[in-house]
């Protein structure tokens, strides 16, 4: 069956990447259900901010002038995470890889730790400390140069790889010749620990348009397909952090003049994480990746003279107007939603919406749960170019499939694609076999 989506997040000791992981995984939603966000020491549970299909959706009815139910957005109530006003908080797995250093392939500080844990994400996300403070070691210092972390964490990843190939190649080429395997069979049989599969092979060779034959394949050209595999396989969000440091500005200038502007993300996860935490402590009301706080003052200017609030002293609103100005109001928010987001974005992750009324978008059968049941309990992410047929099987395993329903009970195909709007919301009617 397939299996959920794993993002990891990376970087070098004191770049943030803990702090970064907190903020993803914690959540300041007054409703829904959260797990907790802890799996095992390094994975956890972050949530990933999407338009939830409440807000696209309506029942006969639930126009302003029709009048009926409730609108959806209002009866939506997720088994898992949150939905407000139609942004729908969706559980996704995140790996926290042990930090890493220059030489972690040869087994320098935890690098082999690091490598093993690496092979089972579908994604990264580089925390990259902008700043300049730490070296690549992590240890203080002031003017490093931030990109350089950039290169050499895709080296790491690309000499792991070929050290790992190259002491076999021999052999491969050998085998590849006597059964006479196609690149792509080859390949998959090497990478297949990476978690590989033929799709990401073939799209890696379409990538370099070789000529040769494998049996022939130089140094050189080994190494060029290894680095092709690695940005196929582990496709990588930088999330530029500490960008209210005063020397952040011109490391993020050259660093946008390197790498493709929709992997870049501008992020202060030591903010957000901050804001949060005056959120449970009741100072301030904060929705994560909004460029907004309100404070007792500001609602009170508001006109809500009811602001539950609590007062704040001098110091504290001292470092809350800092914030605004140096991140919020400068940048649009903390960035730190925005990360897991571009992750998704990259992974062309398709949020699915499984129901057992397709009339309803209920969980019951028929209307067993009321007219007013909550909708849209349950959401599923799946890869892009994910089949009907493959959200069946993640949904309900192996059981037997009579037939698929989408939005008004229109029949589909298991070979018909998802994508937003595009069978995302599906009832699944099993085969039943009486012995």
């Amino acid at each position: 069956m397939p299996r959920d989506p794993l993002i990891a997040l990376v970087g070098k000791p004191s770049s943030g990447k803990s702090t970064t992981l907190n903020s993803l995984t914690d959540t300041l939603a007054k409703v829904g259900n959260f797990p907790f966000t802890t799996i095992d020491p390094n994975r956890a549970v972050g949530y990933l901010q999407i338009a939830c299909a409440c807000s696209r959706t309506t029942l006969p009815g639930n126009t302003p002038e029709g009048g009926g139910d409730p609108p959806l957005q209002k009866r939506c109530k997720p088994n898992y995470g949150s939905c407000q006003n139609g942004v729908r908080s969706v559980p996704i797995e995140l790996l926290d890889v042990a930090g890493l250093v220059p030489g972690a392939h040869q087994g320098k500080g935890l690098g082999n730790k690091f490598l093993d844990d690496l092979r089972h994400a579908d994604a990264l996300i580089h925390v990259v400390d902008v700043s300049g403070t730490t070296d690549a070691e992590g240890k203080a210092t002031r003017g490093y140069d931030p990109s350089v972390d950039i290169a050499w964490l895709r080296d790491e990843i690309v000499r792991w790889v070929l050290g790992n190939l190259m002491q076999k190649w021999g052999g491969v080429k050998r085998r590849h010749t006597a059964i006479k395997a196609t690149a792509v069979e080859t390949l998959q049989g090497q990478f297949s620990g990476y978690g590989a599969n033929s799709t990401i092979i073939a799209r890696t060779l379409d990538r370099l348009q070789l000529k040769q034959p494998l049996q022939d394949w130089d140094d050189a050209t080994v190494e060029r397909v290894v680095e092709a595999f690695v940005d196929e396989k582990f496709p990588t969000v930088l999330a530029l952090n500490k960008i209210d440091h005063p020397d952040a500005d011109k490391n993020v200038a050259k660093i946008a003049k390197q790498q493709p502007p929709e992997r870049l993300v501008l992020c202060s996860a030591i903010s957000e994480v901050f804001l949060r935490r005056l959120v449970k402590q009741g100072y301030v009301r904060y929705q994560p990746g909004s460029e907004f706080v309100d404070t007792r003052e500001d609602l009170l200017e508001n006109g809500e003279l009811d602001a539950d609030l609590k007062e704040m002293d001098e110091k504290l609103k001292t470092r809350i107007e800092n914030l605004k100005d140096m991140v919020l109001y400068r940048f649009g928010s903390t960035g730190v939603n925005q990360v897991l987001t571009r992750a998704s974005e990259v992974l062309g992750l398709v949020p699915v919406f499984p129901v057992r009324n397709i009339a309803t978008f209920t969980s019951g059968a028929g209307g067993s749960e009321g007219e007013r049941a909550a909708v849209f309990r349950d959401c599923v992410l799946v890869s892009k170019e994910s089949t009907v047929g493959d959200v069946y099987r993640k949904v309900m395993g192996d059981a037997p499939l009579a037939y698929v329903e989408t939005t008004g009970g229109v029949r589909v195909s298991e070979e018909d694609v998802v994508g937003v709007g595009r069978c995302d919301v599906s009832f699944f009617g099993l085969l039943y076999v009486s012995l």
